[in-house]
């Protein structure tokens, strides 16, 4: 096994509701490592999103804490959370989030000003099968094109830990097929760290290890010994 990316120790995150206390994580504990691919399964409302957010330092935990390459993110500043998710984090929504002024191509190019040591953008496009499109603006492109731009932006930052929410849950099988390919490379030719989350049980064919997350608590890890690509699961 490779070296720890980061640890997650005893995380709860709680919300409060009025009177009422939610309870969306109870003592999760587990260890990233680098040039992985994890896949987090579980239901709607299990705390998935919950815990990508607090490993990308979106949110904050109530208690437990989050060690990131021997760097605690609960003991950092605003500016250095700030930075943690500008240099080191990438992010791939279910909903894409682009420029609507700028093209397909300024949109990727947008990223790559954020970092030291970005992947090169228009390769990027051609990689998720865009070169094409470069120069067409978000409202010209389909759903799932719009996807694989938002992809190849958070890609183009080449950052540490890529975190994925759902990345093809509004998309169809085959450009949510083209999507899976792009974040597979990006794990396998860059060594870099995917977590995925999804409801889809056939997509955790391609990950080397396996959460599964029921009620807030995570409930199994499982490895995976021969994953597939993308391209070897029947859909």
């Amino acid at each position: 096994m490779s070296n720890i990316l980061l640890k997650a120790e005893h995380i709860c995150k709680d919300y409060t509701v009025g009177e009422m206390t939610v309870h969306a994580l109870s003592d999760v504990s587990f260890e990233l490592y680098e040039k992985e691919l994890v896949v987090i399964l579980g239901p709607s409302g299990s705390g998935k999103s919950t815990m990508l957010n607090i490993l990308g330092g979106i949110e904050s935990v109530t208690s437990g804490k989050v060690v990131y390459s021997d760097h605690e993110l609960g003991a950092s500043s605003r500016e250095e959370l700030t930075r943690y998710r500008r240099e080191h984090i990438g992010f791939v929504f279910q909903f894409y989030n682009l420029l609507p002024a700028l093209t397909a191509l300024e949109n990727v190019q947008l990223a790559s000003t954020l970092v030291d040591d970005p992947l090169d953008a228009e390769k990027l496009l051609d990689q998720v099968g865009l070169s094409d499109r470069k120069d067409h603006f978000p409202g010209k492109l389909s759903g799932g094109q719009q996807q694989r731009v938002s992809i190849a932006r958070a890609l183009c930052k080449n950052p540490d830990l890529l975190l994925c929410d759902e990345p093809t849950g509004a998309l169809d099988s085959q450009s949510g097929v083209q999507v899976l390919e792009a974040i597979y490379d990006f794990n396998r030719t860059y060594g870099k760290t995917v977590v995925l989350i999804t409801h889809n049980r056939d997509i955790a064919k391609m990950a080397d290890r396996v959460f599964y997350f029921k009620d807030g608590q995570l409930t199994g890890i499982e490895q995976n010994p021969s994953p597939l690509k993308p391209s070897e699961i029947s859909w």
